[in-house]
């Protein structure tokens, strides 16, 4: 069951995009952790571009809300985290592509 659903909110999150970049927030290497361990709550744990991103808000907003639409998940925590600091090397092949990063 656990892997069903980290596999559904994965595929939310690659509908989340950073609204200053045209790539979603999973193959951007934002999000770090999807922990449903304590299922039916959900813990994810990301971070941002920079510390001073003006979207984080609506950031955490849409990773709780590509965690919540899927069925049986009850609550969704999100935690930001700054460390690791966010690089390029943490962006998917895809991101670096259409980011044209080679």
């Amino acid at each position: 069951m656990g892997n069903v659903v980290k596999d559904h909110i994965i595929e939310n999150l690659k509908e989340v995009y950073d609204p200053e970049i045209s790539v979603n927030i999973y193959d951007l290497g934002l999000i770090y952790d999807i922990d449903v361990s304590q299922f039916p709550k959900v813990t994810i744990t990301h971070t941002l571009t920079s510390a001073f991103c003006p979207a984080s808000d609506e950031i955490v907003r849409s990773i709780r809300q590509a965690a919540i639409t899927v069925e049986g998940v009850a609550e969704c925590e999100v935690v930001t985290t700054f460390t690791p600091a966010f690089t390029q090397d943490m962006m998917s092949d895809e991101a670096k592509m259409a980011m044209g990063i080679w």
